[in-house]
């Protein structure tokens, strides 16, 4: 194993440690309050769970809690910049972290994808209340959801993104200087969009037509459509939106004190994030029926409803600007983790060449960036919401089972944060509480994305489904070819 752990090239300079519990946890914040609150809640509730998304983001808090506790653990007992691909190599071996480490790429790289999408909604909203007026072939993908028959199928388009392209190589430029300006930038950016999403649920409450949440769990029409099973698929489609605690474990290399700080930033992350998106959710669908949600840009056609011209400006504009320090932290996030495979020699080893003048992973930051670019342009963003929730699940399990196999294999090494409730031993193994149901609930949250899939393939829509088996069947080639040669 140590073997495995060498860099690629020890006379290159190491990452900086700069970072602080308040820095951590904007770069936390900066990342969950993002398309999960800004766009993934008005699909939720439009083809999910309608008002009672509000409900959908207590179950996918929950499940996200109990993996905090894993992430807390590993974080202050092994402080390494690749997150769960770092703990599931040192706990399960190459294969498996080769796994995790293709899940974070679905994770991190679509997500940065799908807020662009969010990002794109919202600049195109704002600039056609001052008259300006893009045009579609520049801000459509070029697969998108079409109804055909009265069910909606992945079709090919007549457009590409450039807006969400363009969004991401300007933030993706914006990391290639030192990492203290970059979040500098993002700390000003996470208050701007925190003071905005407050003031639109201090406003919006006034503007509330309780007919509008009634019923408050709609009745259930199969498939997943509405009532209680509509409730967790809705969770399970805004998941994803909780991954930006994860994001402060990829942290660890430059974190001043890892062992004290990491703990303190994700649990701040997510009991502020979760405060504020059932907030915002509750408010939302209050304002507006539910049915008229599914779009890219939510919160700006509920602002639209409250008819105050200036306050709409106001909230569209910090939704712009707020979208991209989201942008900025899971572009980060995924060099970071790039930057930890390629040192393992499971990636080539540009993306663990560090500029001696910034500190940062410059060249593969642009490649990053110019790969997440072309996803956003391409594919709509309820598939991409799904295709990270689905590697988020996955990933969450291996976490929650790396505690378990550590406290194993080296249960005398010392942890400055340690998962709560105990456990019991069944031959051997450490079977604790918290990691089991944080496992327990990652499946619970994969299986009806899955299930979904698996339904509209069914029903001649097999893309879906064919992509994600695509992804992984290119992952285990990857390795076999690749990674096991190195």
């Amino acid at each position: 194993m140590k073997e495995n752990l060498q860099p690629v090239n020890d006379d290159e300079p190491g990452l900086a440690r700069t970072l602080g519990p308040l820095q951590l946890t904007m770069i936390g914040v900066g990342c969950v309050i993002g398309a999960g609150i800004f766009v993934m809640t008005g699909t939720a509730a439009a083809t999910h769970a309608g008002p009672a998304v509000v409900l959908s983001f207590v179950v996918a808090a929950i499940a996200c809690g109990f993996t905090a506790f894993c992430y807390a653990e590993l974080a202050g007992t092994m402080p390494l910049s690749g997150s769960s691909y770092s703990y599931a190599l040192l706990t399960f071996g190459r294969f498996t972290a080769w796994c995790a480490g293709w899940l974070l790429l679905l994770e991190y790289g679509i997500a940065a994808a799908t807020v662009a999408v969010g990002f794109a909604g919202y600049a195109v909203a704002l600039l056609d209340q001052f008259g300006l007026h893009l045009p579609a072939s520049i801000t459509t993908p070029m697969l998108d959801f079409r109804t055909d028959g009265g069910t909606n199928r992945l079709q090919f388009g007549g457009g590409i993104n450039l807006v969400a392209a363009g969004a991401i190589l300007v933030v993706t430029a914006v990391l290639l200087r030192r990492v203290t300006q970059s979040f500098a930038f993002n700390t000003a950016i996470v208050l701007l969009k925190i003071a905005a999403l407050v003031a639109f649920v201090l406003v919006g409450i006034a503007f509330i037509d309780p007919a509008n949440l009634t019923p408050f769990v709609p009745p259930a029409r199969g498939d997943f459509e509405f009532g209680w099973p509509g409730v967790l698929r809705g969770a399970s489609a805004i998941f994803f939106a909780y991954v930006g605690f994860e994001t402060v474990s990829t942290s660890a290399a430059e974190a001043r004190n890892p062992q004290r700080d990491l703990p303190i930033g994700i649990f701040m992350t997510l009991a502020v994030c979760t405060v504020l998106y059932m907030a915002v959710a509750a408010v939302m669908t209050g304002i507006v029926p539910y049915t008229r949600l599914g779009v890219a840009d939510p919160i700006a056609v509920a602002v639209d409803a409250m008819q105050l011209p200036m306050f709409g400006i106001a909230v569209k504009s910090a939704a712009v600007i707020g979208l991209l320090s989201v942008l900025l932290t899971s572009i980060y996030g995924q060099t970071r983790i790039f930057y930890a495979m390629a040192r393992d020699r499971m990636l080539p080893p540009v993306f663990a060449r560090i500029d001696g003048r910034t500190r940062t992973p410059q060249v593969g930051t642009i490649y990053t960036g110019v790969a997440m670019a072309l996803l956003a342009a391409c594919l709509p963003i309820s598939l991409l919401g799904d295709l990270i929730s689905l590697g988020t699940a996955v990933a969450f399990a291996i976490v929650c089972a790396a505690v378990m196999r550590l406290r194993v294999v080296e249960p005398d090494r010392p942890r400055s944060f340690r998962v709560p409730l105990g456990g019991i031993r069944v031959r051997g193994w450490w079977i604790g509480i918290i990691p089991a149901l944080g496992i327990a609930f990652a499946v619970l949250m994969g299986l009806p994305l899955l299930i979904d899939m698996v339904l509209r393939a069914t029903r001649g829509d097999v893309l879906p489904l064919a992509i994600v088996g695509g992804y992984f069947a290119a992952g285990l080639v990857i390795y076999v070819v690749y990674v096991r040669s190195r």
